[in-house]
């Protein structure tokens, strides 16, 4: 996935499936500059984490 599309999917209304290592994740954050996304597998929200989004896949 890239910046743009990450960007989309975390201030879009509607919940979108987002795949990490294959666990289901909610993008909280995109920093476009530096293609690096804050996420939290849906069932955790308390493990956040920064990834790069070319680790993020649409499912």
């Amino acid at each position: 996935m890239d910046a743009k599309r990450a960007q989309e999917i975390s201030s879009a209304a509607d919940m979108k499936t987002v795949l990490h290592n294959g666990t289901q994740v909610y993008i909280e954050h995109v920093d476009q500059g530096t293609g690096q996304a804050t996420i939290h597998p849906l069932d955790n929200p308390n493990s956040k984490q920064s990834v790069s989004v070319t680790e993020l896949s649409e499912g």
